[in-house]
């Protein structure tokens, strides 16, 4: 069959009656609801308050508690906006690759799909590593040499099943682990109220910021809003699903952060120089005793587990949504018994294995820019199709103009070339790098598709926008 996307015209193959009748029907599949979608964005942008303990260290307990009420107003909200918008735009699994791809033509849609799910896979590389870290205290054996190895391999295995299995056990999993991770900051806040000293929230020196670590550190707490993007086709009534659930998403990542910060900064004496990954498990030995810091602990790794998965979740969608559009191979496309992206799960595991032995910082930073470099064209892709196509469907639609669009944008963009400067030279040359081997990986895909020694083909149902 021949469709339109962006602006080149692709022809292609659609998938035979033979090959139809070897993959689930997906109107048989159970499609994520509400709830879990609301825990599954959580844990794609948040998984709790660990992690954001270096605002403190960075910029004393005023500015940090300021930033993450004002930094979501600024980036969260405006990227959760146009998530609601253009998922519900393009209800389909390629999220982002094909709004950038309608919006930019398929070429930039690829480059696009390219960074986003390595930045992704980058991304999950942290959370084995980071769970492992939390085990070790109890299991020294862990801590390092080949017994770490193993159980960094054998981690990434059993998550990586669980994807496997299917959207709603990682759905029910996400809501199980979130209330879990959220519970003891719940506990410790009640716990606290004795022994909170409101001065100690105003604390703030300017003179001894580090602005570098204070931005990068709420930009990697706060991001990642339109990775659920990819799992709009497995959504039920995804145009009134997706836009509830970051609704509640954004309500619920923000007070995650905020409320125990709130008590963490008010209930015991703030040195800076203590406030680092993990703190919050010493401060609830202050607050409650050994047996609450044990509970932040497990927590924390149970947080990290459900971080993976969902990541996971989005990273191999995303394939085989651009697999259905026709841009990467059709094996992409093929499901499980279970409905789950088979190759593009083990894809994505292979990357994660990989990548699992770069340090944190490395990890972090890399991912910062690729993702940065993403959500440009993003944004671009969002303002043009709300002037090339004011009036093609949009089930939720942000109630602004077009120069509100535009300027919804603009304070973001501010924001990513200011993330963008505060890279050091070696991961700008590891990004750029990056991002150069998907230029040479498009136009090599494309000569294989002309070759026939990959077969591509384009899914039927698929909605094309120019037939709007």
């Amino acid at each position: 069959m021949s469709t339109n996307i962006g602006e080149e015209h692709v022809t292609t193959t659609t998938t035979t009656p033979e090959e139809s009748s070897s993959v689930p029907k997906l109107e048989n599949l159970k499609k994520v609801s509400i709830i879990p979608l609301i825990f599954l964005i959580f844990y794609e942008v948040s998984g709790g308050p660990f992690g954001v303990e270096d605002t403190v260290r960075a910029a004393g307990p005023l500015l940090s508690l300021v930033g993450f009420l004002v930094f979501p107003l600024i980036w969260s909200v405006p990227e959760a906006l146009i998530t609601a918008e253009m998922g519900t735009m393009f209800p389909e699994n390629g999220g982002y690759v094909v709004w950038v791809s309608s919006a930019l033509g398929p070429f930039w849609g690829f480059q696009l799909g390219w960074m986003k799910w390595l930045s992704g896979v980058i991304d999950n590389a942290l959370y084995p590593v980071l769970f492992l870290d939390y085990l070790k205290s109890a299991i020294p054996v862990i801590g390092n040499g080949f017994p770490r190895i193993i159980a960094v391999l054998v981690l990434i295995l059993a998550l990586t099943y669980m994807n496997y299995r299917g959207l709603t056990i990682v759905g029910w999993a996400a809501i199980l682990l979130g209330i879990f991770s959220l519970l003891p900051f719940v506990v410790m806040g009640l716990i606290s109220i004795p022994r909170i000293k409101p001065k100690r929230w105003v604390i703030m020196d300017l003179k001894s910021v580090n602005w570098g670590l204070y931005l990068n550190t709420l930009f990697w707490n706060l991001n990642y809003w339109d990775s659920v993007s990819t799992l709009a086709g497995e959504v039920n009534n995804p145009g009134k699903t997706l836009p509830k659930a970051l609704f509640y998403a954004v309500i619920l990542v923000v007070l995650g952060y905020f409320l125990p910060l709130l008590v963490g900064t008010g209930a015991i004496e703030v040195n800076r120089e203590l406030w680092s990954d993990g703190y919050f498990s010493e401060v609830g030995r202050v607050i409650g005793g050994v047996w609450l810091r044990t509970w932040v602990q497990v927590s924390s790794a149970l947080s990290n587990m459900g971080m993976f998965v969902a990541e996971m979740s989005s990273d191999s969608f995303q394939l085989l949504g651009m697999a259905e559009r026709g841009m990467l191979p059709a094996f992409f496309a093929k499901r499980s018994r279970y409905g789950t992206p088979l190759i593009g799960i083990l894809f994505s595991a292979s990357g994660v294995i990989l990548l699992s032995w770069l340090s944190f910082q490395e990890i972090v930073a890399a991912e910062n820019f690729l993702y940065c470099f993403g959500m440009l064209m993003e944004f671009v892709a969002f303002v043009k199709l709300r002037m090339k196509f004011p009036n093609v469907s949009r089930p939720y639609k942000i109630p602004v103009g077009k120069i509100g669009a535009v300027l919804m944008c603009l304070v973001p963009t501010l924001l990513i070339f200011v993330v963008l400067a505060l890279a050091t030279l070696k991961v700008f040359v590891i990004s750029i790098s990056a991002v150069i081997m998907g230029l040479l990986l498009q136009p090599c895909l494309k000569y294989m598709e002309k070759k026939r020694w990959l077969r591509f083909s384009v899914n039927p149902d698929l909605p094309d926008i120019y037939a709007s």
